[in-house]
């Protein structure tokens, strides 16, 4: 059953690529990693991050989504959470240089503070540079964890984490990812 439900995600995720205006990041080779974008003005209360960046309410940031089909499938015979987690930590520090790469190029670089991303999956997160916000309104909170349970109920997750927010700024992403792009 829930092969035929992969399935059926796997034809599905084309549209939902389209209407949510997503990109891929790239890799050398022109391969997709695991991280598709879109620039999206920030709606939250102002986060002042480690680094001293302050993101204010209608900042233009660039959201990541993992695509999450894609991770379910790659990760299908892989038991162990743990095992798990380290697999989605390498091919997300993997995909970074590249975002690097994708937003010193992008037309409105000059405009982009940051990045961001909404995740329940972020142990490991600040190794790779991104500050953990909780999110701090209940009822977008619970939203999120309402559209999280497919993906959960398909890769097996039992999650019991709340989502949060993940966000690096643009200079810290150039600083620590640039590397290898």
């Amino acid at each position: 059953m829930r092969s035929y439900l992969l399935s059926a995600w796997n034809l599905i995720d084309p549209l939902y690529y389209t209407f949510t205006r997503l990109q891929y990041v790239l890799d050398n080779n022109n391969r997709k990693t695991l991280l598709r974008v879109r620039l999206t003005r920030y709606k939250g209360s102002e986060v002042v991050l480690n680094d001293g960046t302050v993101i204010h309410k209608n900042d233009l940031l660039i959201k990541i989504h993992l695509h999450n089909v894609r991770m379910i499938k790659e990760l299908s015979t892989v038991k162990s959470d743990i095992k798990r987690a380290v697999f989605i930590y390498h091919m997300v520090k993997g995909a970074l240089p590249r975002l690097s790469y994708y937003i010193r190029h992008h037309h409105k670089s000059n405009e982009i503070k940051g990045i961001i991303g909404i995740t329940t999956l972020y142990n490991g997160a600040t190794r790779l540079g991104f500050d953990v916000v909780p999110i701090k309104n209940d009822y977008y909170c619970a939203y999120k964890k309402i559209t999280f349970l497919p993906i959960n109920l398909f890769s097996g997750k039992k999650s019991k984490e709340d989502p949060v927010y993940l966000f690096m700024s643009k200079d810290g992403l150039l600083t620590k990812h640039s590397k290898n792009s």
